[in-house]
């Protein structure tokens, strides 16, 4: 079984809305303010130009600074080292280590990502954590100027690895990744909750295997 995971808000915390009210929270002054800027900013091609890697950082935040009439300084604190601070959600990285553990005992089981992320937040996430290192492969969106939910990078990602659809589980915090993901054939999940992850995923998996009896 192939299981290919998004990483932001699945493997890393994301949270828009949070860094609206940090960074600009004269411009947000509740949350249901800071929600929609947030949405304003990264659900548009300012933004989503840069995560496929066809715009620089400094023209997206030069470009959200004139639409939004926002601070250029005060943006550029907020995304300019996002990628260094983005942080393990611990309950999916414990399980995804269990996963590791799982192929490394010789389970038919291969890990993958698949993550809409600018290059430069790629690289200092696969600086940071180690996790990264240990997947049998992966794809990042401003590498090869995709995104999710294009075909293109579902594509790129399966043909690369020989991914078998029907042996094939994505997980995507995003509905809209997730129902794009079916229509290319793969089985799919819709991770609203991480806590909740390690049973979803359970529905796609074979039993682990049950640990060695004691002396044996």
């Amino acid at each position: 079984m192939n299981v290919v995971f998004d990483l932001g808000a699945v493997l890393l915390a994301w949270e828009p809305t949070r860094l609206v009210q940090t960074h600009l929270p004269e411009h947000a002054p509740t949350e249901l303010a800071a929600a929609a800027l947030g949405r304003a900013l990264f659900h548009h091609d300012d933004w989503t130009s840069f995560d496929c890697g066809t715009r620089s950082l400094d023209d997206a935040i030069a470009r959200m600074s004139r639409r939004l009439s926002l601070p250029a300084a005060q943006l550029e604190a907020m995304l300019g080292t996002l990628g260094e601070r983005l942080e393990p959600i611990a309950v999916t990285v414990e399980l995804l280590d269990g996963l590791f553990a799982r192929r490394d005992d010789g389970e038919a089981l291969r890990l993958y990502y698949l993550s809409n992320m600018p290059a430069p937040y790629a690289r200092a996430v696969e600086r940071r954590h180690g996790f990264i290192r240990r997947f049998d492969g992966g794809v990042f969106s401003g590498d090869v100027k995709f995104i999710k939910p294009e075909r293109e990078i579902y594509e790129l990602l399966a043909v690369r690895h020989a991914l078998d659809p029907q042996q094939t589980v994505f997980i995507d915090d995003s509905a809209a990744n997730v129902e794009a993901a079916r229509a290319f054939g793969w089985q799919a999940i819709h991770c609203t909750h991480p806590a909740a992850l390690a049973a979803q995923l359970g529905r796609y998996l074979p039993a682990a295997p049950a640990a060695s009896a004691i002396g044996r």
